[in-house]
């Protein structure tokens, strides 16, 4: 009896530290957080860290990221949204494009011709659009963010393309469908191949160029296989844009305490977009300047030229009004909403 009141003084004495190991170790929450680009990419050091770092200290380190960079957890980028839907992830960073057909809503965002072509006002449009029209794609996940990946530019090697006639004939990547249906509409020939593939094949004569972000050029090294690149002024909408968007898994959300909740919804909507929309900015500028030093030209179109791929490439829109209405949504209404939103944040 003496040993077992000794012994139950000491695990007395002990249950409180235990209790509190136990709870502090329920309190620890980890995010396992997934992407598709390498660690020194833009998005990873400018955007996934910053977000890591901010809901960490906001929660006491209650709080903290795993992150997953270059599909370390296998699959590809248009597979991350199932991944975080069926938990594999909790946070995944993809683009809804690599879906075709899932986000039907969402797709107007794509359509040539509708948004700003600096990151910041896309991304600001891209928010808006979806609060108010796209969140039913997004019923199986917590959104984050939806931002834009910033107008592509078109990069040629041996020619600039300043018109639509110039555009005729020409092979070049194309990063998206939507991308590739603008430029298949101009008479160009879009290609599809990886982005570690372009800048050879740009230099072996496969393709004559690119359609892609700023930013992209030198990451990839295709600034070195291009001479020209050509973009819209920029008080006008550019030639098309990749909505980007940053998903959480539901059931790891709503199982959060709600203190835990705030700290992500504070750091997500509208401030998550923001900062994604001012790195892309940054990074572009960068890019820009980095190659016009090198003696790559960076041109703008005509007026007129820039009216007449508008024109040439209108069929775009309807067709996608079409396919959007035999789905049972309202096309036109969506479409016409993509255009006033954008011109809403133009120069802003």
């Amino acid at each position: 009896m003496k040993f077992n009141s000794k012994l139950l003084a000491a695990l007395a004495s002990a249950a409180p530290f235990l209790m509190a190991a136990t709870t502090a170790q329920a309190q620890q929450v980890t995010i396992k957080f997934s992407h598709f680009l390498a660690s020194n990419s833009n998005f990873h050091k400018g955007v996934a860290e910053p977000w890591c770092a901010a809901i960490e200290k906001d929660s006491g380190g209650k709080m903290k990221c795993q992150l997953y960079p270059a599909l370390q957890l296998g699959g590809t980028p248009p597979q991350l949204a199932d991944q975080v839907k069926n938990g594999v992830a909790d946070v995944v960073w993809t683009s809804p494009s690599y879906s075709t057909g899932r986000f039907p809503r969402t797709e107007a965002l794509e359509l040539p011709f509708t948004l700003p072509p600096d990151g910041l006002a896309g991304s600001r449009a891209m928010w808006e659009y979806t609060q108010k029209h796209g969140m039913d794609d997004f019923k199986d996940f917590k959104v984050l963010a939806i931002f834009s990946a910033s107008n592509v530019v078109i990069s040629t090697a041996s020619k600039p393309v300043m018109t639509t006639e110039d555009l005729k004939g020409l092979k070049l990547r194309s990063p998206s469908r939507f991308t590739s249906l603008f430029l298949t509409a101009l008479g160009g020939t879009p290609v599809n191949m990886p982005v570690a593939a372009v800048t050879e094949g740009i230099s072996k004569g496969v393709i004559d160029g690119a359609m892609a972000p700023w930013e992209v050029l030198p990451a990839t090294k295709i600034d070195e296989v291009t001479k020209y690149h050509i973009e819209g002024a920029a008080n006008q909408p550019g030639f098309s844009q990749t909505p980007m968007a940053v998903l959480m898994n539901k059931a790891k959300y709503d199982k959060l305490d709600p203190e835990l909740k705030a700290v992500i919804d504070k750091h997500s909507g509208q401030v998550l977009v923001d900062l994604a929309g001012k790195v892309w900015d940054q990074g572009n500028a960068e890019a820009r300047k980095k190659m016009i030093a090198q003696g790559n030209k960076a041109l703008t179109i005509k007026d007129a030229d820039y009216k007449a791929m508008v024109k040439a490439s209108a069929s775009v829109e309807a067709d996608w009004i079409k396919q959007a209405t035999a789905k049972g949504l309202d096309g036109t209404k969506l479409a016409a909403e993509v255009h006033a939103i954008g011109s809403k944040y133009l120069g802003k």
